[in-house]
């Protein structure tokens, strides 16, 4: 079959059409635009100024020219592929009013040469008949490159580089358009040439402009520019919004800001808006409610919002603020170091004195009375705590929120939205954010305070401390009384000799300590990786504070561990120590181990974790029910609260306890439902536990009085900050909005969006583990820290249990590096991580605000201080604004009047669903 074939030399077309595109009144085929890398329409037109292809120059050219547009046998060329009959040498030439006219010539100068051929299947060279198109005018003459029949033309030169033709020309036409070729060649290669050197860019800097400069004037033109819109949007908010307080919101210009223009910002109808908001403000008003009756910190910049709507904020000033010294915004990032050890004031003569008051529990939460003889209704002090059909229906009104179905899907595309944002402002201002650490003398991330928010004390060791510790223990009290068996006390040697090891057969392969891919979902083998080698008796030796030699090791090895933080300067921890509950006296043991053995440091503070255990207990009879339990707990602190005098190390040891921690496997079924139907606490007398939320709510309730009482005689205050969302179900991290300042884990809100966008709103804290959730829930590259601090929550990382879980002398770092590794964290990120935690801990505000900046407690960018936290207030500004931004998209929508109770028929109720599978 006949094929058409054309050759181009690399000097060719290509060359020639960029000079066509720079000539005024001039268009190229679409074709060849497109091969030019340009999308072109139409055909190619030339000014008539071209003495080449005016009238007269087209009569030089050829004797006739068809009426149709030039170039289009080479828009029909299939191929540029070379043949073997055939090799195009000849230039192009064309007639304005010519389409299909290509016109081969022999002049030396030419750029692009063709031939058009037919090849037989023998190999013969056949010329292919031109169809007559009809003529446009009455001057339309053939084709120019129509021939009869195929002439060959004799070897001749080329322009180097180029092709030799094996067509030719009349002698006459060849003649006519030498010397116009010629020019038109010459006048190409110098454009071609001016062309390759000049820049790549299409623009072009003056030699007396650097970039700098210009950049310079770029970024004052953005600022004033950002400053006029500034100021046009506060007179426009003060004009629209009627009864709207905008406050103050320092702002760091700085940088780059993303925003959605328009009426519907949140991509959702504005009636759905309006439902949703109901909602997330509803639940918002709850939170703040419960936390603020209990004394513990609610986020300020959504206090303010909520107080922008009109809802009415508890009264905070019923006790007057503790005076403190303020820290000079120049002073040193190490708090000052007390000269005395904070244990050695033990005389009940230098406490305060005793009250009187009587307490006794009532219902599962103790009530305070004004004597001790007189304990009756009349005689109680006020110390609110919110009552069992209060909680019960404001968890209802929490259920109902998060199950709807709307509210699901608006929560969604907010925290979509949020990712998102965050991924464009790291785009923008990630260079910037740099850019501002460097300037930064002296601070990086390795000295930045860092705290570790959740870590249990029991395993605050590595098992080769652990193993180095046994091993000197063995070699230095070999013949201690360590145990007593049936009446008869053994040695440490006695012990190590029952099970055939000696100092030297000890390893940590042989301790057994760490968690492996056994333990996945398996928290029973979890549990018992407590205990070294296996023996629950080597456990209770050396890591217990109640055994028969007082704690002695623990005490020793606890010590080490505050040393190594202490030696960090940089690294803090709040480690957690257990009440069990079993007894009364168990306060007043673990007190004497902290203050017998001098257990501090001012790089610790202790949490008190409350195991989730009555029902163990009530099976070996050391309970009758679970008020009793209650009672064991917080009846010691309201008595040591009461008089510190009646117990002086108490008193001494709560001065460093920040709070409480409610622990235990979450995924354990739980057989019962927390409704006005429960029994009580003194009628829980069965062998099921009592569910997460019943836990939860009797300590919040009995911390909440507590705190009022200690606020009244001018100490200190607790938190709730317990395990929650790590497994189970998802009315765990319900209870947790609700009643606690922080959370740890915090995993399942990866499949509750409403939860999430709430914790987010209310900046709920959440400590973060992620190595180990992936030896126990969650692997590692599906735990959502990364998502989480994307969308701002508020989280920080913590190690939970290095005995378990790390391998190396500094198991927070070892945290960090994993996380920076593995999520590809920046330094900014990883600041911004460290500072969370400082904030999210029980430290005091003194000690913050030395670690922090005098202004820490602030909003915005006023609060930090990029000398002591490395944190850009670029970063600070953006979390600010963009949660003053969700803030405000949602009280904007709506007021207090529109505030409507849900529905009964909406409302879920705590207990059995009728008809449910």
């Amino acid at each position: 079959m006949a094929s058409s074939v054309v050759v181009f030399h690399h000097v060719g077309y290509r060359k020639l059409f960029p000079w066509f595109l720079r000539q005024p009144g001039r268009t190229v085929p679409r074709k060849i635009g497109e091969s030019l890398g340009r999308p072109f329409s139409g055909s190619l037109r030339l000014a008539p100024a071209d003495p080449l292809l005016t009238e007269r120059g087209r009569s030089q050219l050829c004797s006739g020219a068809v009426a149709r547009p030039a170039w289009s046998r080479l828009l029909r060329c299939p191929t540029t592929r070379q043949s073997s009959s055939v090799t195009a040498g000849a230039p192009l030439c064309r007639s304005p009013h010519s389409r299909d006219l290509l016109c081969p010539g022999n002049n030396r100068s030419s750029g692009v040469r063709m031939s058009s051929s037919t090849s037989s299947s023998d190999g013969q060279v056949k010329a292919k008949p031109k169809a007559q198109i009809p003529k446009r005018g009455s001057n339309t003459s053939p084709d120019l490159c129509a021939v009869s029949e195929p002439k060959t033309l004799k070897p001749q030169r080329s322009l180097p580089g180029t092709a030799v033709s094996l067509s030719q020309l009349p002698v006459d036409l060849r003649t006519s358009m030498e010397e116009k070729y010629k020019e038109l060649a010459e006048e190409l290669y110098s454009r071609s040439m001016a062309e390759s050197e000049m820049r790549s860019a299409p623009y072009e800097f003056p030699e007396d402009s650097p970039i700098e400069q210009l950049e310079e004037r770029r970024h004052r033109l953005e600022r004033q520019i950002s400053q006029d819109i500034k100021l046009m949007k506060e007179k426009s908010v003060y004009e629209v919004e009627m009864g709207f307080k905008e406050r103050q919101m320092p702002l760091e210009r700085e940088y780059q800001r993303v925003s959605i223009s328009g009426e519907e910002k949140c991509g959702v109808p504005f009636t759905d808006l309006v439902d949703a908001a109901k909602c997330v403000v509803k639940a918002l008003i709850i939170r703040e409610k419960y936390i603020f009756r209990s004394m513990q910190t609610f986020c300020k910049t959504t206090a303010h919002a909520l107080q922008d709507i009109g809802t009415s904020s508890p009264d905070l000033r019923i006790y007057e603020d503790t005076a403190e010294t303020p820290v000079d915004a120049d002073a040193p990032v190490h708090p000052p170091v007390s000269e005395t050890h904070p244990y050695d004031n033990q005389d009940p003569k230098n406490m305060p004195p005793d009250t009187g008051y009587g307490c006794k529990m009532v219902d599962g939460v103790i009530h305070v009375f004004n004597k001790k003889t007189n304990m009756d209704k009349s005689t109680e002090l006020d110390l609110p705590y919110p009552d069992l059909k209060e909680y019960l229906a404001d968890t209802n009104v929490m259920m109902s929120l998060i199950i709807n179905g709307p509210v699901k899907s608006f929560c969604y595309r907010r925290l979509q939205y949020l990712s998102s944002k965050f991924q464009m402002h790291i785009l923008l201002n990630e260079l910037k954010e740099l850019a501002a650490q460097k300037r930064v003398p002296h601070r990086d991330f390795y000295n930045i305070r860092k705290v570790d928010t959740h870590i249990h004390a029991s395993s605050c060791m590595n098992q080769k401390h652990l193993l180095r510790f046994i091993k000197r223990a063995m070699k230095k009290y070999p013949d201690e009384i360590v145990h007593v068996e049936r009446g008869h006390g053994q040695t440490l040697r006695d012990v190590f000799e029952t099970m055939n090891l000696t100092a030297y057969d000890l390893s940590v392969d042989t301790l057994d300590m760490h968690a492996d891919r056994n333990t996945f979902h398996r928290f029973d083998k979890f549990n018992s990786k407590y205990n070294p080698i296996g023996e629950s008796i080597l456990r209770e030796i050396f890591i217990k504070t109640d055994n028969y030699v007082e704690g002695k090791y623990f005490a020793h090895i606890v010590k080490e561990v505050m040393y190594d933080l202490e030696e960090s300067k940089y690294q803090n921890s709040e480690l957690r120590l257990s009440i069990y509950g079993r007894s009364r006296d168990e306060w007043d043991k673990l007190a004497e181990w902290a203050v017998k053995h001098r257990v501090y440091s001012d790089n610790v503070r202790w949490l008190i974790q409350v195991p989730r255990l009555f029902d163990v207990y009530q099976t070996k009879k050391q309970l009758a029910n679970f008020q009793e339990m209650l009672e064991n707990i917080f009846m010691p602190l309201f008595e040591v609260t009461i008089d510190p005098g009646s117990h002086p190390e108490l008193h001494l040891f709560l001065e460093h306890v920040v709070g409480f921690d409610s622990v235990d496997d979450e995924s354990k079924p739980e057989h019962h439902i927390f409704n006005l139907d429960s029994p009580l606490p003194g009628d829980w007398t069965n062998e099921h536990n009592p569910p997460y939320s019943y836990y939860l709510y009797y300590t919040y309730a009995n911390m909440t009085v507590l705190n009022h009482l200690r606020r009244r005689r001018g100490f200190h205050t607790f938190v709730l900050r317990p395990h929650c969302g790590e497994a189970g179900p998802i009315h765990h991290l319900v209870s947790g909005f609700m009643l606690s300042e922080n959370i740890s884990h915090g995993l399942l809100l990866r499949k509750a969006p409403v939860l999430q966008y709430l914790y987010y709103l209310a900046q709920v804290g959440i400590a973060m583990s992620p190595l180990s959730n992936n030896s126990l829930f969650l692997s590692y590259h599906r735990n959502p820290l990364m998502e989480y601090l994307s969308r701002g929550l508020m989280i920080s990382l913590s190690t939970d249990d290095p005995l378990q879980f790390h391998f190396t002398k500094e198991p927070l770092m070892e945290e960090y590096s994993i996380a920076a590794q593995v999520w590809k964290l920046s330094s900014c990120d990883m600041c911004e991580l460290a500072r969370n935690s400082v904030l999210m801990s029980g430290f005091s505000h003194k000690v913050k605000s030395y670690w922090l900046g005098p202004s820490y407690y602030k909003e915005g960018p006023e609060s930090n201080d990029i000398r002591r936290t490395n944190v850009p207030d670029i970063r600070v500004a953006y979390r600010f604004e963009t949660l003053t931004e969700e803030l405000n998209l949602i009280t904007h929508a709506v007021r207090t009047d529109e505030l409507d109770s849900i529905d009964e028929e909406d409302t879920l109720t705590m207990g059995p669903v009728s008809g449910g599978r």
